[in-house]
């Protein structure tokens, strides 16, 4: 390393601790305040991964390849909803995030049934929680995969036939809405399970592009007020590729930005590029600050808009306590400290999705545990909802409206967080 890199990177560490360890800075600053009573604190979950009893669709059939871990009935969501929503209103949340399953809904063309959807949100409402509905999280039905999903130019239509439907049918609940989930994962995902290939890329983005600003209108037309996004699964290596693909085509018609943090990276603890590659969620790097940057760039880049957290969790390894050396009550208490950090600095949070109520089907297999509720899939046929420490601190949180001001996080800010290079390194997170 040169002279002058050294000389550098010692500034960049000089900065930061001294950013960092200022004398006297937790006397100054003893911690940001609750966000306040109008925060929207909430719970995520996602027709497919956690229903069960899943009707023909392009992942029940790539489920059944033998390409991925036995469905099962997954958490049996379908039957067991109520006891989800219930175990949500007792710890204090607002909102519900659930996915109107289009496989479900329409499974042959023209005909829908909506009766599960119905009792559902009937039921959230009858709790005291606000729904969020999801249009589309990254399932579609047999008889779309069988006309060629997202390769056919008519899918748009399709779609837009049953998202219509459900806009139609729930707008009056007065629902959050989010049309895609992570809509470039979604590309990688269909890549993945052989819906498109690769010169199919731009023409899906294209087509989800076209049905999300459709969509938007819609739901305004049906819902004065609305709130509409599509959540961004935010990824440091692929944020600028993500704006400039959907992010920025559609950014007239994003009432919120609907945000999905779960890995970072570091100066200090790089990336594994290797189990990020290859969809090792519990080899990656936990760092709760990411989110104070993610936050900060899109309040820059849409100053005022509200930004929500649609998706934040931290996963173990098969039911294991830790994962990361970091509790999932501390990595909740932690990442709410730096949410707080963020609405005290002034950007315009308006709320914060637990991802998820349960553990669930992550996508091909059960091993990556996310639930606030643990459920053994495999080994337990009573599919008992075990509640793990995070449930306590939850309810804590909700209560007070965050973590108390004199909080200090259990893992310190890292040394130049690849979230947000080359800022973190010359405004890091106090």
């Amino acid at each position: 390393m040169g002279q002058r890199a050294v000389f550098i990177l010692a500034c960049i560490v000089l900065a930061v601790s001294g950013a960092l360890t200022t004398p006297g800075s937790a006397v100054a600053d003893p911690g940001p305040p609750p966000v306040g009573g109008n925060f929207l604190w909430g719970v995520s979950s996602s027709g497919f991964q956690s229903e069960g009893s899943a009707p023909d669709s392009n992942w029940r059939r790539y489920a059944a390849s033998g390409q991925a871990q036995d469905y099962r009935n997954s958490v049996d969501f379908l039957n067991r909803y109520g006891e989800d929503i219930q175990h949500a209103a007792d710890m204090g949340v607002g909102v519900f995030r659930i996915s109107v399953e289009w496989a479900r809904v329409q499974q042959n063309p023209g005909q829908w049934d909506f009766s599960f959807y119905d009792g559902l949100i009937s039921r959230v409402r009858a709790a005291g929680l606000r729904p969020m509905i999801t249009l589309d999280h990254w399932v579609f039905p047999g008889w779309a995969v069988d006309r060629g999903g997202w390769r056919n130019p008519g899918m748009v239509e399709d779609w837009l036939g049953n998202a219509r439907a459900v806009v139609d049918r729930y707008a009056g609940d007065d629902p959050l809405w989010v049309t895609f989930n992570e809509p470039l994962a979604y590309v990688s995902q269909e890549q993945r399970i052989g819906g498109i290939g690769a010169i199919d890329v731009s023409a899906m983005i294209d087509r989800m592009v076209a049905a999300h600003r459709a969509i938007y209108d819609h739901i305004h037309a049906r819902q004065p007020g609305a709130l509409v996004t599509s959540n961004i699964g935010y990824s440091a290596m692929t944020a600028a590729q993500d704006d400039a693909l959907f992010v920025d085509r559609v950014a007239d018609k994003l009432d919120y930005v609907g945000i999905d943090y779960y890995y970072g990276g570091s100066l200090s603890d790089p990336p594994n590029v290797a189990a990020l590659l290859t969809n090792q969620p519990t080899s990656l790097i936990i760092e709760p600050e990411g989110i104070y940057y993610v936050l900060r760039r899109y309040s820059q880049k849409f100053p005022g808009r509200p930004l929500y957290i649609v998706e934040n969790g931290i996963p173990s390894d098969n039911g294991s306590p830790t994962t990361d050396g970091m509790t999932r009550a501390d990595h909740l208490r932690d990442t709410v400290y730096w949410v707080q950090r963020a609405k005290a600095d002034g950007m315009n949070v308006i709320g914060y999705n637990y991802w998820s109520i349960t553990d669930n089907y992550e996508w091909g297999s059960y091993s990556p545990r996310f639930g606030l509720y643990t459920v053994d899939v495999t080994s337990d046929p009573s599919l008992t909802r075990r509640p793990t420490e995070a449930v306590w601190a939850y309810r804590d949180i909700t209560t007070t409206g965050g973590v108390p001001p004199n909080y200090a996080p259990v893992r310190a800010p890292a040394l130049c967080s690849l979230v947000d290079l080359p800022t973190s390194c010359f405004a890091p997170a106090r």
